[in-house]
């Protein structure tokens, strides 16, 4: 390998290009364009070297946007990969509103949740000169995507995680507080044979959500025991989960399920089924997304503000960009939490009394 950039007459060192990295790793820059930025057709050898030299020439490739964070017109990365379409929307128009309102621009990038696939993304937005991550669920939940941005020195907004990373700043509401909040207003109208969705496992939301089901069902004393399928906050896995609840005698007369398109889909089953919503069951979800107040019966859900959350998101990364506190390593991370709300509409009711 070549010798690294040697300071200048005045004793500080030039910045360094993608071209000094080429020349001391011995390939050409659009080698090294491609390693940066997860690109395909590269030896795992090759790739080796090239990082080293990243690391030992100190090589930033979005150095020109840090020196700019100062001023206003920063780029923010948002990377995305929720299953939930509607979710993703309400939080990209917070997003955005915010972005504008602070006058930064917004790069969205999609993002698979492999290894490889979200190294790639990462190194997409670190390219492309953003000078802090957002980082939605399920994203902020991933300690590969939050290592990479780490030892890109990114600040990092995780939203919505259940258990707040002790490595990044955050904004969530309690989901714990929220989802024993719904049970006892189940419990309350009067419900004992109770169902339940769980959320995704790979993320801790889905955990909280569940403890706070469980501890709620303990507090209330002698109940069957609540019936329980996995979801995947998908409607797909929401019809699956209901089929099989909805296959067992005694039916449930309330399912919680931890998302709303799980519980539109828990809706769509029992119609299928000739089942009334809220008669013959009624069915609770989570979040308050659009689907939540567009299907019929309206859906009783945890409103989760997930429009501000990402807004909140937005701001705080501005905060820390432009000489607020710091999100990284030598920081005490930032966690701000939001308050939910229970919203009760049409999907429920009392049980039905039972036939004498």
């Amino acid at each position: 390998m070549n010798k690294p950039a040697r300071k200048s007459r005045s004793g500080a060192r030039r910045s360094v290009t993608i071209k000094d990295v080429a020349r001391y790793a011995g390939v050409s820059p659009m080698t090294v364009s491609r390693v940066v930025n997860g690109g395909q057709y590269v030896s795992d050898s090759t790739r080796q070297t090239v990082m080293q030299a990243v690391r030992q020439l100190g090589y930033s490739p979005n150095l020109a946007a840090r020196n700019l964070a100062s001023a206003r017109g920063e780029r923010l990365g948002l990377l995305y990969g929720n299953p939930s379409a509607s979710y993703l929307s309400e939080f990209l128009v917070g997003a955005l509103d915010a972005a504008t309102r602070h006058g930064v621009q917004l790069v969205l990038e999609k993002c698979e949740l492999t290894p490889a696939a979200s190294r790639r993304a990462v190194r997409r937005l670190v390219a492309g000169g953003v000078v802090g991550v957002v980082l939605p669920p399920p994203l902020c939940e991933s300690a590969v995507i939050r290592a990479e941005l780490q030892a890109a020195r990114m600040r990092i907004v995780a939203v919505a995680a259940g258990r707040p990373p002790v490595d990044a700043m955050c904004v969530s509401i309690d989901d714990f507080a929220a989802a024993r909040e719904m049970t006892g207003y189940l419990l309350a109208l009067g419900h004992q044979r109770l169902g339940f969705i769980k959320g995704h496992p790979n993320q801790t939301a889905s955990d909280e959500r569940w403890h706070g089901f469980v501890a709620a069902v303990q507090e209330h004393g002698e109940l069957p025991p609540p019936r329980v399928e996995q979801g995947f906050f998908t409607f797909r896995s929401g019809l699956d989960a209901a089929r099989k609840l909805l296959a067992t005698e005694p039916l449930p007369t309330a399912i919680f399920a931890s998302n709303d398109d799980m519980a539109a889909a828990v809706m769509a089953e029992a119609h299928r089924r000739g089942l009334e919503v809220p008669n013959d069951l009624t069915v609770v979800g989570f979040d308050d997304s659009l689907i939540a107040a567009n299907i019929w019966p309206g859906l009783t859900t945890i409103h989760q503000p997930i429009a501000q959350m990402a807004g909140e998101a937005v701001d705080m990364l501005v905060t820390a960009v432009r000489g607020g506190r710091r999100g990284g390593a030598g920081a005490e991370p930032v966690h701000r939490l939001v308050a939910h709300e229970l919203v009760a509409r049409e999907s429920a009711a009392r049980p039905r009394a039972p036939a004498t």
